[in-house]
């Protein structure tokens, strides 16, 4: 099919051009270098005929916003139409038709389907680290638990009856009651709060399952809390020349940790809080109270939105 053509400047942007700025926004905009990211859309393109298309970036770029403002497609939709800022920089001009909350929904689903978010993830990290921003001093590993809100939640004992077979329960650590949803692992360098590697399971997995494909492998350490510690993950890190900076807890032959054990934990503790950082943006500033979609695998496709923005956001900081 036909592409429309988008993002000239008409008559009504000229004179508003110092209105509706965001500067966080527009120094993104000047950071990532988009030809790249459209290289790798370019597959999504259908050749036919038909109504014109929109570009594959632009409603890219639409998505990444709606990840950074945690909004539904709806609202995506709306704020597209009505902000100058999401009007640049998604390459939409006032004369621009929209895109609806159909199109961008189908778009997702076309992106997940084709695993070309995780993709696309690989290529934001490749500029990064072209950038200078991972310092690789370390990998801090960290997983909060998110509350589907796609799927009413079922009586305990009674999951298989729920309308989202791949989401489960997880008591939450510290904090009466449970959640019923997934668990988003991620890896974050040190220094720099980046993410590096995100994977998105099942609410009830446990985070040491998925913890060595968190680890990048070119890090000189990694840090974790006690639910991250085993003998043999220490011992493959030292093997690497990479400092296990891993947490340990007391067992019940020896109920009580040794001072220097105890020195150990507090210390990897003050460094590795930074990472509580990442999940209290992810849920407070960008507005990831629930999994929007059905099944694990657009769990994933949400998480991995999330985590790009993030990282988009926290080049934005680095870069002003």
């Amino acid at each position: 099919m036909s592409v429309k053509r988008t993002g000239q400047l008409g008559f009504g942007e000229t004179l508003a051009s110092g209105r509706g700025r965001n500067l966080a926004l527009e120094r993104v905009a000047g950071l990532v270098d988009w030809g790249a990211i459209e290289a790798l859309l370019s597959g999504l393109r259908q050749d036919g005929p038909g109504k014109p298309g929109y570009r594959p970036l632009l409603l890219f770029k639409a998505l990444l916003l709606q990840a950074w403002y945690g909004l539904s497609d709806s609202e995506l939709e709306y704020r597209l139409g009505d902000s100058l800022a999401f009007g640049r920089f998604v390459g939409l001009s006032l004369e621009d038709e929209v895109p609806d909350h159909t199109t961008l929904c189908r778009f997702r689903n076309r992106l997940i389907a084709a695993r070309l978010l995780e993709t696309l993830f690989a290529e934001l990290d490749r500029q990064l680290e072209a950038a200078g921003l991972v310092l690789k001093t370390g990998t801090l590993l960290d997983a909060t638990l998110i509350e589907t809100g796609a799927a009413r939640r079922p009586p305990k004992g009674q999951e298989a009856e729920a309308g989202d077979p791949d989401a489960a329960f997880a008591k939450r650590s510290g904090k009466p009651g449970s959640t019923y949803g997934y668990k988003a692992h991620v890896g974050v360098d040190q220094g720099s709060g980046l993410i590096r590697s995100v994977i998105t399971t099942p609410a009830n997995v446990n985070d040491t399952v998925v913890a060595d494909a968190l680890i990048r492998g070119d890090e000189k350490a990694v840090l974790a809390d006690a639910a991250y510690h085993t003998h043999a993950r220490e011992q493959a890190l030292k093997g690497k020349g990479v400092k296990a900076r891993l947490m340990r807890r007391p067992s019940k032959h020896h109920p009580k940790l040794p001072p220097r054990l105890a020195r150990l934990n507090r210390l990897i503790a003050r460094r590795r809080a930074a990472v509580e950082t990442t999940f209290a943006t992810w849920k407070r500033r960008m507005g990831l109270s629930a999994i929007r979609y059905r099944g694990l695998v657009k769990a994933q496709g949400q998480i991995l939105l999330v985590a790009m923005a993030f990282n988009l956001r926290r080049w934005s900081a680095l870069a002003s």
